[in-house]
């Protein structure tokens, strides 16, 4: 398990012999034969496999002496690892450990996925290349990690231990200094940007009260007394904004590939991505602009008033809070749940797939669209920074349906990766599972106006759709048309 959800990267020796080293690392609470100490330590192993440190990698000559003679076959590793990690974790649940549904569901939300419904059905609809053999490993089959004799190792393992007792002591002791010292807080030059090359580097700290250094003080000191996995990426931090707000204090800095916001005494930390440009979510629906944006402009034509490269409150169109802002020089951006506004793209059911996207101003037909799409498509568990929508198929349902359109979209992760998720946009819209941008077809179980029960698929353009497990299929228009057991699981495939 610890092995089909690591990132799949690496060699395949390597990979096994990290998944190993995370079982092993876990084997204090593996004395608890119950399901509850099961469970723990499933957890604990999800958990690591999901962000391995990269301590794991080092002294692994151990684990790798004791490599099983035969390696998984790397078609299956390498079809996961181009899935969302917590889609990884679903489908390694649902399809290798054979757990049901409702305990995939339970372990998610145990790895704090705040959605994990969506997260399940992307998992169920992904097609993988079923692998030549076998890929589980009995006990029996795998050789001891121990190859020398036990009393170096007793040794190793008291001196590890008094090594890692002075070392918590040690953290202990730099936190509490570090505390007491504060965060290294810096600003740019106001005009850095017109300086070199424009990355976050250069954006100056903006707000009135950027200089009041007793504010930005406590905002740095609370967020470098943050827990573990919410610190600073190293000793210093960059400030963008301090400000009020709607009259509360606020505070914005950043480290690395991280942002924190400081407000009522309280961080949040988020992913930031690298994008120079994105406008950065400061709440109350304003967001802070790159220094060498133009105005932003609304849907209307119209400028959106901007303040020390604050905008005015602007937000979605939609009932649920997602969907296009405003236009942004040559690009149209919107809020996907991110600590930063996303640049929206969409493709016409016209266009073949293929080629590159630049990003554009969406027009009026593609921002409709997008607002439909932004509340059907799965609430992103990590932020995200461009999305493109393709719409591969458009036309009317059958049997008394109404006009609907099938769109393919792709994210793009802030902290990396990405994935592509089907939608079915129609009286009532559902996300349909995973999809191909360059192959896109999908399919699901729709009532039509009558009551009955169908089974519908389309594809992309140039492409056909195929379903097998279905009740006389018949297809027009790219759009697959077939009876059968409602909630009957089909995959659909394009040729």
């Amino acid at each position: 398990m610890a092995y089909f959800v690591l990132p799949g990267r690496g060699k395949r020796v390597y990979r096994l012999a990290i998944a190993r080293r995370i079982v092993d690392s876990t084997a204090r609470g593996a004395r608890d034969r119950s399901a509850a100490g099961h469970a723990r330590r499933r957890t604990r192993v999800l958990r690591r496999a999901l962000r391995p440190p990269r301590r794991l990698q080092i002294g692994l000559g151990p684990w790798l002496r004791a490599l099983p003679a035969r390696l998984p076959d790397p078609a299956l590793t390498a079809a996961l690892s181009r899935l969302d990690p917590h889609v990884r974790v679903a489908y390694v649940l649902r399809n290798v450990e054979g757990m049901p549904r409702y305990a995939v569901r339970d372990q998610l939300i145990e790895l704090r996925v705040r959605d994990p419904l969506p997260v399940i059905r992307a998992a169920e609809a992904v097609e993988v290349p079923v692998p030549r053999r076998a890929d589980r490993f009995e006990p029996a089959l795998l050789r001891p990690v121990r190859t020398r004799s036990v009393l170096p190792l007793a040794a190793a393992v008291v001196l590890t231990a008094a090594l890692v007792g002075a070392l918590l002591t040690t953290e202990r002791e730099g936190a509490r200094e570090a505390s007491a010292r504060g965060l290294s807080l810096a600003a740019a030059a106001p005009d850095a940007w017109t300086r070199g090359a424009r990355s976050l580097d250069v954006w100056p700290a903006r707000g009135d009260l950027a200089g009041d250094r007793a504010f930005t003080r406590r905002a740095a000191d609370a967020w470098a007394a943050a827990p573990g996995g919410r610190r600073p990426d190293s000793g210093a931090a960059q400030l963008l904004y301090a400000g009020r707000l709607d009259g509360a204090p606020l505070a914005v800095m950043r480290s690395g590939g991280r942002l924190a916001r400081y407000a009522s005494g309280r961080v949040d930390v988020a992913a930031i991505g690298t994008d120079p440009s994105a406008p950065i979510a400061l709440g109350g629906g304003r967001y802070l602009l790159a220094p060498w944006d133009a105005r932003p402009e609304t849907f209307a034509g119209r400028r959106l008033a901007t303040s020390g490269g604050v905008t005015d409150p602007v937000r979605p169109g939609t009932g649920c809070g997602r969907g296009p802002l405003f236009h942004l020089g040559s690009r149209t951006v919107g809020d996907l749940g991110g600590a930063r506004a996303a640049v929206l793209g969409h493709r016409a059911p016209d266009r073949r797939p293929g080629g590159r996207d630049r990003p554009a101003v969406l027009g009026r037909t593609a921002r409709s669209f997008w607002k439909k799409l932004a509340c059907a498509v799965p609430a992103a568990s990590r932020p995200v920074s461009a999305a493109m929508a393709f719409d591969f198929w458009s036309g009317t349902l059958p049997h008394g349906g109404r006009h609907a359109d099938w769109a393919c979209t792709r994210f793009a992760y802030a902290d990396g990766g990405a994935a592509a998720f089907a939608t079915l946009l129609a009286v009532e819209s559902r996300a349909t599972g995973a999809c191909d941008v360059q192959r896109p077809v999908s399919g699901t179980w729709w009532r039509a106006p009558s009551g009955r029960w169908y089974y519908l698929a389309a594809a992309g353009r140039g492409l056909v759709p195929h379903a097998e497990g279905v009740r006389r299929p018949v297809t027009r228009d790219r759009l697959l048309v077939a009876g059968g057991a409602p909630g009957t699981p089909v995959t659909p495939t394009a040729r």
